[in-house]
């Protein structure tokens, strides 16, 4: 067997260039017999964790690498040798991309020495340089003496026709300069057939059609990952050239199984260990959640996920969530945690979620397993309009160097995927633009008939190649963007675990590595997410307390209120949380939620997975007496009896599998993850007959087995969690009973946290007359930017005054000025504009939303004067 590793391979992670998916080379690396090779992306480390993956379950070894592109030298493949090395090479690309814009990253060669200790690196010279020029040479000769023994200097076969002429000379040069030769293949793709989409990402990159590309383009189709074997009769004249790759993988010894995450540790007190305080705060916090005394099950549950914590070492993560949330709550932000996070009790007793357990049956086992050997995930909701606080809060406490939020990879989706390869194609935009419709009016990807009705020939061979390479790049990363809220923050400097990189957005930075990255290494995430929701109901809590002197909190809302569930009942529900859409609307009627977990289940319910299952009209035939709940043994009885014999939940599914089928929790959780929720597809399939055969030899019958299996087989589509079901249901609840005993607050409210939710502002405006309160226009006298509540007569509601956001057309800023500078009122046009300064065209805005009733001016007359003021030669200066 050849000595060769593949050193230099490129994979789509350096963007518009490299032609295949980490995980294709790296299985077609393992087809080919390799046991080690490395992955270079341009300046990037972004690409690798998919890379190991995929190494690791082939039993093979996957050498970290990045090619550095600097603005001042050769390029240099750089491989770190073991963990400390690694952490320089991550430290060297943050330094790069934290000076230059999103997506780029700026190096110079005093960068890569201050980092380059633990480091072995290759140069490339470009295989267009003929000529190996004094400056290449003093470049060269440069990077020797920085890096000695740890310099190489790249030789590939290129196959365009002078390769052994520039090899002789390429080997003459590393004699002269006493750098040693090593081969490398310079992979682009997996398979020769990638190179016409290599050739298409070349052209999508330079702006340029397949036609006009030129040189720009590889010269053929060698890019491509080849066999050991061939690499060593490529360069039978150099075999020392092949052996050092063997010795260059030889010292690099590090692997991304080395890196080990360490909590912070700004989260205790008193000198607590993490799990002493952790202990300490939960049970203060039961006393405040149970203040009539904790209940023997509550205590009993803490007592078993602390000791589970402790024995996992997870302590620091509850502590950091806690931290997090006890900070918005000195601000008077409102949050909840929601999520597989209310599976437990202990984020209940430390105010993360606001969920009861007393509530809900709750499966510790979906927020956190032994069997699934990875940290928790906590998502919290915070109000949209100062999420921006908390995001901060973070970055201040930890420092930027700690804290960053996760990234994701933003891939190419079908439109964006035709369109791109279209133009790189040469077809025209209106070509492009029908073609796209044909394709997405038909189920299948290539339709000839849809295309002909286009007016387009579907034998056309271009054609025909632009929709089979939009194919091929459809799931391609186009860039990395950042997550809406995902942050990981470490004990130590976060780039010494990955690249730190500029978000497109001021004051936020990003890791490299998604969401699917960090959880395959067993990093922390705490999900900092945005709800317009709890904007609302902040808003709500406010002008609750002002007008109505009402102190009310997400744990102080009535429970069970009757008023609240029969307006419910009855689809009165325009602008409440989750089930205000038309869907939603449609079967409350049907549904007739009486009770909390009524709620819970109809948040669920209205979803593709039970819809796809057939368990919609199942369930709501037993709710309503007409058909008598199935339960073939005791076992399922007590999962399934709360929704009535029907799998309606992710946990119910999970235990299922464990009970009747006989599963592992660890499969079980893999059937989790199969219901791919908020994804086009899910993986449950998978699981057909393992669950069939289980269930059978179980005692169940195959009928039975298959309607089980059938109703899972929905959630392939989307799933939904019985937990993150009950954490929704406690806001469509609380926005419920706000709208039934205040509408004019929640009215108020709803405007003014737009735009959210389903319904237009006029939409809003007219339900809230329909529950009896009293709309009142713009007015410059007495509007402020957002809606206000008026004060109220007694036993009536606040009337409700609109603000100028409601106006289309009227500049925010100049609102403001208006009514700062109103003091005792405007009594006419020519004073409010000589003292708000207001610019014609707003005034005329104004006028035509009626806004100057009064000061006696209807719309038409409030027109006429506004115009007059344009004869002024004040006006005719503006």
């Amino acid at each position: 067997m050849s000595d060769y590793v593949e050193l230099q391979v490129t994979s789509n992670f350096s963007f518009l260039r490299g032609g295949s998916h980490p995980e294709e080379l790296m299985k077609q690396a393992h087809a080919y017999g390799y046991k080690t090779i490395a992955m270079t992306d341009r300046n990037s480390l972004a690409g690798v964790v998919r890379g190991h993956c995929v190494a690791r379950d082939n039993k093979m070894r996957l050498i970290v690498g990045s090619r550095l592109d600097l603005q001042d030298g050769l390029s240099l493949l750089a491989y770190p040798t073991d963990r400390t090395a690694y952490a320089r090479l991550s430290t060297l690309l943050t330094v790069g991309k934290l000076r230059a814009p999103k997506g780029e990253c700026h190096l110079r060669r005093s960068d890569v020495y201050e980092h380059s200790k633990g480091l072995k690196f290759i140069a490339i010279i470009p295989p267009d340089s003929q000529k190996y020029d004094e400056r290449t040479e003093q470049n060269l000769r440069e990077y020797r003496q920085a890096f000695g023994r740890d310099l190489y200097l790249a030789a590939t076969h290129y196959y365009i026709g002078d390769d052994a002429r520039r090899l002789a000379a390429l080997a003459r040069l590393a004699d002269r300069l006493r750098i040693p030769l090593v081969a490398t293949n310079d992979v682009h793709y997996h398979h020769p057939r990638r190179r016409q989409l290599q050739d298409v990402l070349t052209c999508i990159r330079e702006k340029c059609t397949i036609d006009t590309a030129g040189f720009r383009l590889h010269l053929n189709a060698e890019r491509h990952l080849k066999p050991a074997t061939e690499m060593a009769r490529l360069f039978k004249d150099y075999p020392d050239a092949i052996r050092r790759t063997r010795e260059i993988a030889d010292s690099c010894r590090f692997s991304l199984e080395e890196l080990r995450y360490e909590y912070p540790h700004e989260i205790t007190s008193d000198g607590r260990t993490p799990q002493e305080e952790l202990v300490h705060l939960t049970w203060e916090g039961a006393k405040w959640r149970f203040p009539k005394g904790i209940p023997e099950k509550i205590k009993d549950t803490i007592d078993k996920e602390l000791a589970f914590i402790a024995q996992v070492n997870y302590a620091p993560y509850f502590l950091t969530v806690h931290d997090i949330v006890r900070f918005a709550r000195s601000q008077d932000i409102l949050c909840q945690g929601r999520g597989s996070a209310a599976n437990s009790v202990v984020c209940y007793c430390l105010g993360i979620t606001s969920v009861d357990p007393l509530e809900i049956d709750l499966l510790f086992e979906r927020f956190i397993s032994a069997s699934r050997n990875e940290p928790p995930d906590i998502d919290v909701d915070f109000e949209h309009e100062r999420r921006e606080e908390v995001m901060q809060y973070i970055y201040e406490k930890y420092g930027r160097d700690r804290a960053g939020i996760v990234a994701t990879v933003v891939e190419y989706r079908s439109k964006g995927a035709l369109r791109d390869v279209g133009k790189a194609m040469g077809l025209s935009v209106d070509t492009i633009s029908r073609l796209a419709d044909a394709v997405f009016r038909s189920d299948d990807w290539f339709d000839g008939d849809a295309i002909r009705q286009q007016g387009l020939d579907p034998a056309d061979r271009r054609l025909r190649q632009t929709v089979a390479l939009a194919d091929d790049l459809r799931g391609f990363p186009r860039h990395l963007s950042q997550h809406t809220g995902g942050f990981v923050i470490t004990r130590g400097a976060l780039s010494e675990l990955c690249p730190i990189m500029n978000a497109a957005m001021e004051k936020r930075t990003c890791i490299e590595w998604n969401k699917d990255d960090i959880d395959a290494l067993g990093m922390l995430k705490v999900d900092v997410l945005a709800l317009g929701m709890l904007t609302c109901l902040k808003k709500c809590f406010t002008l609750a307390k002002n007008h109505y002197r009402r102190d009310l909190t997400l744990a102080d809302i009535p429970q069970n209120d009757k008023p609240t569930y029969d307006m419910i009942c009855k689809a009165d529900t325009i602008g409440v949380f989750q089930i205000e859409s038309r869907a939603q609307m449609s079967m409350l009627p049907r549904l007739k939620p009486k009770k909390f977990y009524d709620l819970v289940i109809e948040v669920a319910i209205v979803r593709p997975g039970p819809i796809q299952g057939d368990m919609v009209h199942p369930y709501l035939r037993r709710r309503n007496g007409e058909e008598t709940p199935e339960y073939p043994k005791p076992e399922l009885q007590q999962i399934l009896e709360k929704t009535l014999g029907v799998p309606l939940f992710q946990e119910q599914a999970m235990n299922i599998a464990i009970v009747a089928a006989g599963f592992e929790p660890a499969d079980a959780d893999k059937l989790r993850r199969s219901m791919a929720t908020f994804k086009s597809v899910g993986t449950i399939n998978e699981f057909e007959n393992k669950l069939k055969t289980g269930m059978v030899r179980n005692g169940y019958t195959p009928e039975y087995a298959a309607r089980i299996y059938k109703q899972l087989e929905g959630f392939g589509s989307y799933g939904f969690p019985e937990s993150h079901a009950a954490s929704f249901a406690q806001l469509a609840y609380v926005s419920s009973w706000l709208k039934c005993h205040y509408p004019d607050v929640f009215a108020c409210a709803l405007l003014n946290s737009q735009p959210m939710g389903f319904y237009a502002p006029a939409q809003i405006i007219r339900d809230a007359r329909d529950h009896n309160v009293e709309v009142r226009e713009v007015d410059i006298n007495y509007s402020d930017w957002d809606a206000l509540l008026e004060e109220r007569r007694e036993g009536e509601f606040c009337p409700l005054r609109l603000g100028f956001r409601e106006a289309k057309g009227l500049p925010e800023k100049e609102m403001r000025q208006l009514v700062d500078l109103r003091g005792n009122g405007y009594r006419d046009i020519p004073g409010l504009w000589q003292r708000a300064g207001l610019s014609l065209s707003t005034l005329e805005t104004l006028a035509k939303a009626d806004a100057f009733r009064s000061i006696g001016l209807d719309r038409r007359q409030a027109l006429w004067e506004v115009k007059a003021l344009a004869d002024r030669p004040s006006a005719l200066a503006e």
